[in-house]
């Protein structure tokens, strides 16, 4: 047994390959290519290979290994030197040296421990800056690649309308076109544009996990769909993973509606579809492990996570003719089809892993977490309180004043360990910024600081039990406990300490245990008793700064208006507590733009801002919006004249002047509406946007280029299309859905136009 492709430089056919490939391999070789499993199972106790159990459990390889990074808390180089154990293994002694797929998360910096946590996706959503997403995934996937990791199950990009949604966390929020831009940009830095050299990509959860599975045929392909399919057609995202959700009655892992018709015919991807873990086996009224199996393959899923529990039944299910072999061959080569692209048969297998000494969260990484951090902040009300200026006496109080569960989110190495594993996370390996040591640290001269908790996140546990989701979170202790402080939660301590305050600083939301995949809890105010802490802080008569972090919005009307002012901040990530320090004190002025609709009443049910221009009574602050600690007005919008349904594209501009005293960024943000309730587009939507930095008095030209199929919309007759039609519409340019500037109607001549599928997606900016 041998290498027998493992030394051989990578053909012009590809195809040809993967086809000479698949003719040589047995049965049980090409089954074993769609399971996975977990790396610790090779291993002793004293961490080497047991070749043994690689005799016994992988004799025909195996095509993946899931969550690689995640299994112990490991150095970068010793994850390396296991994956490379276990690929020279493969390469070695398994018939045809067929190397793996090591996969991990990598949503907000791959989930390992030492690694750079990055804020969360719905915070970074509200930057609007794609060119720092870009970096900041270009970081991770070198980072990764050099472990071994090949491929990744992220991004998360759900169009995400429900703001109770315990993963809209994940989600880059409600819009379409936003989700596209952003969840592009993290593919272009994960892939690099040569899987040789980055990490392929998996966008999850297809299709309308957050919400949108149930829509109309209209909505679910011109806007659940859209991430995806940009993200394919961009960028060449590799791989794509159904959700736990039905689509139209169907389970998504097994739905060929959307796994065939849609994804693959008329998208046209050619990549790996991959299930969610345990989601095959969830697949309701199918008793039998091998009928599940055949259901999955047969729909168009390839492999089967975590570790191939359904499709170590496939050669029963071809024996009994539920599988054919062409579903086999398909499945099989769609996996094979990726080795390739990742260079994992190339000569000498350089792409495998790095040779030299791997160090996690360098000061270049950490200084990106900063930036997306101190973009992704929003300002959401202000009475001029900020920035602090003038004090003497702050005071810190709140849960999440001094603790790292109000920096990291679900899928971060600290939040995955502590749920999935019950292991209190203690690590400096990253240093996680809390607040506190922001606030202290950085802190102008002259100004005290003074902390006390104040009230604790809850006082019961709040986590909903469900089973929903991953079929491993379905465990009573798992979702049966809430975070211990580690200190203690003195009320009577912290209003007594507010009348020495110039300022009060109420750091409240959520922690891990309060908003994730299978966490919910009871409601969507501040949990426990925060409110009541805030109110009674209110009533000191010192002005106070509401600061939230969280994965969702928190309702706080009849709160907000009593406080000085309001912030949202999400889950930062590792620096934090510097980022938000930063902005109290007026170091940064604050430019992020809310990527949902925040609500002023608890709806547990599909929001959306593009459903209608007027206002809608139960948001409380629209999408788009955000203060800043400057101002700022726009000018002179022009479009090009004279443009057809024929034409690729139509320009326009605009200008953007700083009028305030400070330096800022605005987000300018491209609007389309009808003129005519006929044209088949959505009253509002947002088709294009431009983060603009500026000092005092300084003017900046905005040049965007729209494409025409912007203008369009999809229809289904006797087959799927893209249509563009001759009429007139609106531009608008505006600081949020609600808050518009500028707006020039814009005319379409010529003769309709009708395409199989868009070729153009996302506006661009013009120098």
């Amino acid at each position: 047994m041998g290498a027998l492709l493992a030394g051989c430089s990578a053909a012009p056919d590809m195809e040809q390959q993967i086809d000479e490939l698949y003719s040589k391999m047995s049965q049980e070789e090409r089954i074993a290519q769609l399971k996975s499993m977990y790396m610790d199972d090779l291993f002793d106790e004293q961490g080497k290979l047991d070749t043994a159990k690689c005799r016994e459990l992988i004799p025909n390889g195996i095509g993946h290994f899931s969550q690689f990074c995640l299994q112990q808390p490991r150095d970068p180089n010793e994850l390396r030197d296991h994956a490379a154990a276990i690929q020279d293994w493969l390469m070695h002694h398994t018939p045809n040296g067929i190397p793996a797929l090591f996969h991990e998360e990598v949503l907000s910096g791959i989930n390992t421990v030492g690694s750079t946590i990055y804020p969360q996706q719905i915070g970074q959503a509200g930057s609007f800056n794609p060119e720092l997403a870009e970096l900041k995934t270009r970081q991770t996937s070198t980072q990764l690649r050099k472990m071994g990791g090949i491929l990744a199950l992220s991004p998360m990009v759900d169009v995400c309308r429900t703001p109770s949604f315990n993963r809209l966390e994940e989600s880059y929020g409600e819009d379409g076109y936003l989700s596209a831009v952003m969840g592009t940009a993290f593919v272009r830095g994960l892939q690099q544009g040569d899987m040789k050299q980055g990490v392929g990509a998996c966008s999850k959860h297809y299709l309308g996990y957050g919400g949108g599975g149930d829509a109309e045929e209209k909505e679910l392909m011109e806007e659940i769909l859209l991430p995806h399919e940009t993200m394919i057609h961009l960028t060449g995202s590799v791989a794509v993973m159904p959700g736990y959700h039905d689509v139209h009655g169907t389970r998504c892992v097994a739905n060929s509606e959307i796994l065939q018709d849609i994804l693959r015919d008329y998208v046209g991807f050619d990549g790996m579809v991959v299930s969610d873990y345990t989601a095959i086996d969830q697949i309701p009224n199918i008793d039998s492990t091998v009928e599940k199996a055949a259901a999955a393959i047969n729909a168009g899923n390839d492999v089967d996570f975590p570790f191939g529990a359904n499709y170590q039944y496939l050669q029963e299910a071809i024996d009994k003719g539920l599988v054919k072999p062409e579903v086999l061959e398909r499945a099989v080569k769609d996996v094979l089809r990726i080795k390739f692209r990742a260079g994992l048969f190339d000569k000498e297998n350089a792409y495998l892993y790095a040779k030299e000494d791997i160090k996690l969260d360098t000061p270049e990484e950490r200084q990106t977490a900063y930036d997306i951090a101190t973009q992704s902040v929003v300002l959401l009300e202000n009475n001029g309180v900020l920035p602090l200026k003038d004090i003497k006496k702050v005071l810190l109080t709140g849960p999440n004043a001094n603790t790292i569960w109000a920096m990291c989110g679900d899928y971060t190495y600290p939040a995955m360990s502590y749920f999935w594993k019950m292991k209190d996370y203690t690590s400096e390996d990253p240093h996680i910024v809390k607040l506190l040591e922001g606030m202290t640290s950085r802190k102008p001269e002259g100004v005290d600081v003074m902390y006390t908790r104040g009230c604790d996140w809850t006082e019961e546990i709040e986590t909903k039990y469900g089973e929903l989701g991953d079929a491993r979170a379905w465990e009573y202790n798992l979702l049966h406990r809430k975070v211990d402080a580690g200190e203690k939660a003195d009320k009577t301590e912290a209003l007594k300490m507010a009348q020495q305050a110039d300022v009060i600083i109420a750091a409240m939301g959520e922690n891990v245990m309060l908003c994730g995949e299978n966490r919910d809890r009871q409601g969507l105010r501040l949990p426990g008793k925060q409110e009541q802490f805030v109110e009674e802080l209110v009533k000191t008569g010192k002005p106070v700064v509401l600061v939230m972090f969280g994965g969702r919005a928190q309702v706080v009307s009849g709160l907000a208006e009593k406080c000085a002012a309001v912030i949202q901040a999400w889950y930062p990530g590792e620096e934090g507590g510097n980022a938000v320090a930063d902005i109290l004190y007026g170091k940064v002025s604050p430019s992020a733009k809310l990527s949902v609709s925040y609500p002023n009443t608890e709806i547990y049910e599909p929001i959306c801002y593009n459903r209608s221009t007027e206002k809608d009574p139960r948001v409380q602050w629209p999408f788009g919006y955000g203060l800043s600690y400057t101002t700022f007005d726009y000018k002179n919008l022009k479009i090009a004249e004279g443009t057809s349904t024929a034409d690729e594209s139509i320009s326009l501009e605009f200008e953007v002047t700083n009028t305030g005293k400070l330096t800022g960024d605005e987000v300018a943000q491209i609007y389309l509406s009808p003129t005519a309730d006929n044209q088949q587009i959505r009253p509002i939507q947002l088709q294009g946007f431009a983060r603009v930095s500026l000092q005092p008095g300084e003017t900046k030209l905005v040049k965007v280029k729209l494409w025409t199929e912007q203008f369009g919309y999809y229809s289904h007759q006797e087959q799927r299309q893209w249509n563009i039609q001759p009429g007139t519409f609106i531009v608008k340019v505006g600081a949020s859905s609600t808050d518009i500037r500028l707006q020039e109607q814009v005319t379409l001549k010529g003769e309709p136009v009708v395409k199989p599928i868009r070729a153009h997606y996302l506006s661009l900016l013009e120098q």
